[in-house]
């Protein structure tokens, strides 16, 4: 197997290709042109062939040497890509966020690139837990919780909470014309939720009794996954279920809301301390409102 060229060869090479010139080449990489032709003539005496013609008014590669310069070109641009990605110097801010895995996928994820757009320097990452009420032991800096607001740390950040209401598949609607329909309907229990149709029914001056469960599931995530099918319907905050309202794969049937029994905080690691990035992700998911 032939040795391969030395480096300086080929890039005095790749860029005298692309410029077709020898001076251009060599205002591009520092040198002068005389150098340049030194290196290219090396090259073409390691591998035997001529791969310009120079011409009265600069260079014009021959059918070799444009074959040649392809795969080069190629290799040079690969090399700069993976150089970039792994060794170049970061600058970006890294928060590492913990989330509900409802909150997360409900409302964050489709919302991060409009963050990213407005602070490119602040990288999120962003991980998710259905239950979760500590750090300790946790790589994160911020956590997204569902609760009372009442953990030991230190700074804890309520976040909007839209109230919940009754949510079905379009489908499913007409069978839960009016609240007493519920006593009949399908229900899908979110864990943990279980009161929320009693305070329904006690805000609306009805003594319905809470509706047996067609379905349970331990977040609201799945429960939307369930009611998606056509079949069911939950209580749910409108929040998560705010963008399948707008694209019409879910629907309100009654006008009714019940405010949520508890709230969404997000809740900074103790050891932090003071970061810009942090203070302007935190301003960032308060803003949000649905």
């Amino acid at each position: 197997m032939r040795k391969l060229p030395h480096v300086t060869w080929l890039r005095a090479f790749e860029a005298a290709a692309r410029h077709a010139s020898f001076s251009a080449a060599a205002d591009e990489l520092g040198l002068t042109a005389a150098a340049v032709s030194q290196q290219i003539r090396l090259l073409e005496g390691h591998l035997g062939i001529q791969l310009f013609r120079r011409l009265a008014r600069g260079v014009e590669l021959t059918d070799m040497g444009q074959a040649y310069a392809v795969p080069v070109r190629k290799s040079f641009a690969e090399m700069q890509v993976a150089t970039d990605g792994l060794f170049s110097d970061r600058r970006s801010s890294v928060i590492r966020v913990r989330s509900s895995i409802s909150y997360a996928a409900l409302v964050l994820a489709r919302r991060l690139a409009a963050f990213r757009n407005e602070h490119p320097g602040i990288e999120i990452e962003l991980s998710t837990a259905v239950w979760a009420d500590r750090m300790n032991g946790a790589s994160i800096d911020l956590d997204i919780r569902y609760g009372a607001g009442d953990w030991p740390e230190q700074n804890i950040h309520p976040l909007k909470t839209a109230p919940a209401t009754v949510v079905c598949h379009p489908d499913y609607a007409p069978a839960i014309p009016d609240l007493n329909a519920l006593a009949r309907a399908d229900i899908v229990q979110i864990v943990g939720c279980e009161t929320d149709w009693d305070r329904l029914f006690l805000q609306e001056g009805m003594p319905l009794p809470r509706p047996v469960h067609w379905m349970r599931a331990d977040s609201s995530l799945l429960a939307l996954q369930m009611l998606s099918a056509g079949h069911g319907c939950a209580i749910v905050s409108r929040s998560f279920a705010f963008d399948a309202f707008e694209a019409g794969t879910l629907v309100a049937p009654l006008p009714v809301e019940v405010p949520m029994s508890q709230s969404f905080y997000v809740v900074e690691q103790d050891d932090l301390g003071p970061r810009e990035d942090v203070a302007i992700f935190v301003d960032w998911l308060r803003g949000l409102s649905f």
